[in-house]
């Protein structure tokens, strides 16, 4: 085993759990004989290729044990994808030059898709230049979307979060609609997998209680069988609720929220699903209207974070570090779920090839036949992965989050 320092980056949408996963490659990093320095890549592989490396160890203790109370990402994270190897070598091959300046041996990386991409691409390049490079990935994602492993820390506490929302806002509205608002909408994130959108469905105990229409993106959006649907839900129950997937899509492709533009990593850029929906109703049908956009409100809520999550987003962190112990290269940790109910987890790994540029979506058994809504078997998936609460300190009513010093190390090498 080659014993040199070690790189923990963040990559993508942060999550409130993902400094879970911090704490926990760090820990183990610091546990393990191997491993002599851990630092991390400020704003995600950016870090790497800028030689913008923080020293954690000039971080306190006590600052890093309120990492996994703390969200969105602590060391900075990016969207950045970087173009193939045969493409853009340069980029790859300066990876590995700072790696090199700094004696790195080891690479964490913590993203989803197009991060085990990177990872995946380092992993490769460190062997054909022949250095002893050993990446490891580490999975995050809200939408998750990643596929082999059960289910994606920050997952379970959007998910949280929006059910959450999604019931307080159902009995607002039951109070509401004998003569003021009959239907209310709201946008989940979700561009090709509809797992948070299907989340709010935890919200309600019976059929009465919202989401009454779940819209995904996994099922061709259609406005007159929707408009009729909502119609149906109004006669029963007098109002309605409806969560809607920001990469709901018509039958054709094209996203109901299209904005015409894309994102640093090459996706369409949405612009407003719930906003579209509700101006369709409110159109069509006549009727008052209100719709939320939760956007990155529903990704930083650690107020309200999944216990379960946390644990799991701290496991796969220091599993990452027992991978790399072990000299699997190209590895990526992951949830195994051993039984649904009582609900029993451990962690596991697999090849990165199998996660990179991969998506997972919404199976068919988990949406109901109609495909306004999800099944009971979509519920006994999800329940498990909202349980629970670790509630972060608070100080003056409002949760008492950390920062990073974040300084820097010397940089060895001259500027790109």
């Amino acid at each position: 085993m080659k014993k040199g320092n070690a790189v923990y980056a963040q990559s993508g949408g942060v999550t409130s759990v993902i400094n879970g996963s911090a704490y926990g490659v760090i820990k183990a990093a610091q546990e393990a004989d191997f491993i002599e320095n851990i630092y991390g890549g400020l704003y995600g592989i950016n870090g790497v290729l800028n030689e913008n490396l923080v020293d954690i160890s000039k971080e306190s203790n006590e600052d890093i044990e309120r990492l996994p109370f703390t969200p969105s990402g602590a060391f900075g994270s990016c969207r950045i994808k970087l173009p193939s190897l045969e493409k853009n070598r340069a980029d790859f091959e300066r990876i590995i030059e700072v790696f090199k300046a700094h004696d790195v041996r080891y690479f964490f990386y913590n993203g989803g898709n197009d991060s085990m991409d990177t990872a995946y691409k380092v992993s490769l390049l460190g062997k054909e230049m022949g250095y002893d490079i050993t990446a490891i990935g580490v999975p995050k994602t809200v939408d998750n979307d990643l596929p082999v492993t059960d289910n994606c820390p920050g997952f379970g506490s959007v998910a949280k979060y929006n059910a959450v929302s999604m019931r307080e806002a159902s009995f607002d509205v039951a109070s509401m609609h004998h003569d003021s608002t009959k239907v209310f909408v709201s946008e989940t994130m979700g561009r090709h997998a509809g797992w948070i959108a299907a989340s709010t469905a935890l919200a309600s105990r019976n059929e009465n209680e919202g989401p009454h229409i779940i819209l995904l993106p996994e099922v061709a959006f259609d406005q007159d069988k929707f408009l009729a649907e909502v119609e149906r839900i109004l006669s029963r129950v007098g109002f309605c609720v409806i969560a809607a997937s920001e990469g709901i899509h018509k039958a054709d492709g094209k996203f109901v929220a299209d904005a015409g533009s894309v994102d640093n990593f090459g996706h369409t850029q949405l612009g407003g699903a719930g906003d579209t929906i509700a101006r369709m109703v409110k159109t069509n049908l006549g009727l008052k209207v209100h719709h939320a956009l939760p956007d990155y409100f529903q990704r930083s809520g650690r107020h309200i974070a999944s216990k379960t999550d946390l644990e799991q987003a701290i496991a796969v962190g220091k599993e990452a570090v027992r991978l790399a112990g072990l000299g699997l290269n190209g590895q990526m940790a992951t949830i195994v779920r051993e039984s649904n109910s009582p609900y029993f987890w451990s962690v596991g790994h697999t090849d990165i090839a199998n996660i990179a540029n991969k998506e997972k979506i919404l199976p068919p058994e988990y949406i109901r036949e109609d495909g306004f809504h999800v099944t009971e078997a979509f519920r006994q998936y999800c329940t498990p992965l909202i349980e629970g609460e670790l509630y972060p300190p608070f100080k003056n009513g409002l949760p008492d989050y950390m920062q990073l010093k974040r300084i820097l190390l010397e940089k060895r090498l001259q500027d790109r």
